[in-house]
């Protein structure tokens, strides 16, 4: 009998490409950290959103942590406060941290919210503060040898999992702000969400960190390349780390953080890419940079 080529076939073949992959992930928890381009164009919000979702249905255990600096400058902005940044970070007075808490947990965590919810009641926002799921003491940049006061800007201290495991056991997808409780003055502080994510990706016990960024990956030579970095060991990346910076280095900071405390791989992808979590974790498509435990030997 003759085998007839239906014109839907390569769309079966495409699903079947996936299963390895299905395979591979299934129960296993990933974190991914939302910004870039993909926070603020309302195609790539939505693209991120199915692709969430998917994940969740495809038997992965997403976890979605998120900052909102555009945002947040933005706000500052139309009240009249000044955004002033010392050392890569946001100074973050009292009133700006009002404000920080607002956008954060009031409108990028809210919309985010509604745009996985509009597939099904599956995502519960929280913030670092609630259940006391990330806890900070203050940071203090140093600059030209003399620590610095840059107001409520917290460093990591500890987290505590459980809300958020609570959430994943009852079929939730967990969007998390990245504002932290106190461990010793009882305020809340703004900490950086990649930052965060890392923490989080470590204390879950995580197969994969994925943070979206604006960029192709981390570049071998910037700015004289722009030949991308495939792949690389944690400890290639930390000899790596002194040569970076600005936005980067939270970034690949916390992904040597992740591969260092136990999750298996952590990877910087170009979030201006629809569709680009799918992509990077169901093909053998590349949209970044993977950062690999020391014992697997790649080479950049």
């Amino acid at each position: 009998m003759k085998t007839i080529q239906h014109p839907a076939l390569a769309k079966a073949e495409s699903v079947l490409e996936m299963l390895p992959w299905l395979i591979r992930h299934r129960g296993q928890i990933a974190v991914i950290k939302f910004g870039g381009n993909a926070m603020v164009d309302d195609e790539l919000k939505a693209a991120f959103a199915h692709d969430i979702v998917f994940l969740h249905h495809a038997g992965l255990k997403p976890v979605v942590v998120h900052g909102g600096g555009p945002q947040i400058s933005a706000e500052l902005d139309r009240r009249g406060l000044v955004s002033e940044f010392r050392a890569g970070l946001r100074v973050t007075t009292p009133e700006a941290m009002n404000v920080v808490r607002m956008v954060l947990a009031g409108q990028v965590q809210r919309e985010l919210v509604g745009l996985l919810n509009q597939h099904g009641p599956l995502a519960v926002g929280l913030t670092g503060e609630d259940a006391h799921t990330i806890t900070a003491s203050r940071h203090w940049p140093e600059i030209d040898g003399e620590l610095v006061d840059i107001g409520r800007v917290g460093e990591i201290t500890g987290v505590d999992t459980g809300a958020v495991q609570a959430l994943l056991a009852d079929g939730r997808i967990p969007v998390i702000s990245s504002i932290a409780h106190s461990q010793d003055d009882g305020h809340v502080y703004n900490v950086n969400a990649d930052t965060a994510a890392a923490a989080l990706a470590a204390s879950l016990g995580a197969q994969t960190l994925m943070v979206l960024t604006d960029v192709a990956g981390l570049y071998a030579d910037w700015p004289d390349s722009r030949d991308v970095i495939g792949q690389l060991t944690a400890g290639q990346l930390e000899k790596m780390l002194p040569g970076l910076a600005g936005g980067m280095v939270p970034k690949m900071a916390g992904c040597l953080h992740a591969v260092r405390n136990g999750v298996s791989d952590a990877r910087v992808i170009d979030g201006r890419v629809q569709h680009a979590v799918l992509l990077e974790m169901f093909t053998d498509e590349s949209f970044g940079t993977v950062v690999v435990p020391d014992d697997e030997g790649t080479t950049p």
